[in-house]
């Protein structure tokens, strides 16, 4: 990563990933007068349909990385399973935000922990399996727990929770025995996450902290300011995601998920190398989006500390709010979504609406948190979202 700063209008970005993160990547760059790309290999792809050029390719496809990597002056990614060795070969032409060591560690379960703990941040007690004697070793303390695959799990795919030795043995199997980690299950109060921005610089900026509510292990409500978590709990979060970031030198946005237990420890769950969902609220409700942020790291223009105007409250919208209770495919009502005050509609440009799939999401922004959550609720009610936040 070089010191040098690509200026809007005379550059041009790219992004590995055509999904809905790499969309309003993609909106972010062109508002400030970049040309971007993106790789992905799918036709359809919602950031494909709106950049400059979209490489149709696989992403280790050598030559598309080329191509990429001689187009674009710096490079990021919208989803933490791009291949390392993708970014690797990048950055031998380009600027890479971020880079492969760093993503590295991201896309490994132990690698992830392992920097936790160097970093000085606790994690829930767990023990690798990547063989029978693994398995036969693992400690009773950690039983129940949630059994995770080390690598290529999200939105609680790849996990599967186990009370005991037996049904350990049948989810190891379950899980085609490829490595994995097993988590001591912990008795959990709150859910909190905190996003920050890095450049090459060293600089860093952070977003406020946001509580959220994941259902079926896929964020379904994220609310700041964070309702319930004290100003030293979130100044605790804060500096332990701070830490985490500035020891492995990142580069870019980086969201780091944290649980709260019922004694009031904190302790960290695991981290994505790029925005998150939990941080969509930014678009509305403060000055600068953590998209906004993600081009000004790789770009090294300036990261100044991000404002939150309002408080608001995000909600997910799934596939399922396209299906009425008997299962047919219905419209949402829009109109009665934005008659409410303060909404605030972004679609992601999928026109198959299938349940669990991200379709988009809803920020709901007021003068005070009440108001935002009231009016959230109105909101998930109209659509036909669970309301028991």
């Amino acid at each position: 990563m070089t010191g040098r700063t690509l200026y809007p209008g005379q550059a041009c970005l790219g992004v590995m990933g055509g999904g809905q993160l790499g969309r309003m990547f993609v909106h972010a760059a062109q508002s400030l007068g970049y040309r971007t790309v993106v790789l992905d290999p799918d036709a359809a792809s919602p950031a494909g349909a709106i950049a400059h050029q979209h490489i149709r390719a696989d992403y280790l496809d050598a030559a598309a990385l080329d191509q990429l990597a001689a187009t674009c002056a710096a490079v990021t990614t919208e989803f933490e399973n791009v291949p390392a060795e993708a970014l690797t070969r990048l950055a031998r032409g380009s600027v890479v935000a971020p880079g492969a060591s760093a993503v590295t560690i991201c896309q490994d379960r132990v690698a992830e922990k392992a920097h936790f703990a160097a970093s000085g941040v606790a994690c829930a007690p767990y023990a690798a399996i990547t063989s029978e004697a693994d398995l036969r070793a693992v400690p009773d303390a950690l039983l129940p727990g949630i059994l995770k695959t080390t690598r290529m799990g999200y939105d609680g795919k790849g996990q599967v929770r186990v009370s005991n030795r037996a049904e350990l043995a049948v989810a190891w199997t379950r899980l085609s025995q490829v490595p994995c980690v097993l988590e001591q299950m912990m008795p959990l109060a709150l859910e909190l996450s905190v996003l920050s921005a890095r450049n090459a610089a060293g600089e860093i900026v952070q977003f406020p902290v946001q509580q959220n509510l994941h259902r079926d292990g896929i964020l379904a409500v994220t609310q700041v300011p964070a309702p319930a978590a004290s100003a030293a709990l979130q100044a605790q979060a804060l500096a332990s995601a701070a830490r985490i970031a500035v020891s492995m030198n990142y580069v870019g946005v980086l969201c780091i998920e944290f649980f709260v237990l019922q004694d009031g420890h904190l302790i960290v769950n695991e981290m994505a190398p790029r925005p998150h969902n939990s941080g969509h609220y930014t678009m509305d409700a403060c000055d600068v989006s953590q998209f906004d942020l993600q081009v000004r790291a790789m770009t090294g223009l300036p990261l100044r500390p991000p404002r939150l105007h309002s408080p608001v409250v995000m909600l997910n919208l799934l596939g399922d709010a396209w299906f009425d209770a008997a299962g047919q495919q219905r419209s949402p009502d829009w109109a009665a979504v934005l008659a409410l005050p303060g909404t605030h509609l972004h679609l992601y440009g999928k026109s198959d609406a299938r349940p669990g799939r991200k379709m988009g999401h809803l920020n709901v922004t007021a003068d005070t948190a009440a108001e935002a959550e009231a009016l959230a609720r109105q909101a998930a009610g109209v659509l036909g979202l669970p309301t028991d936040w």
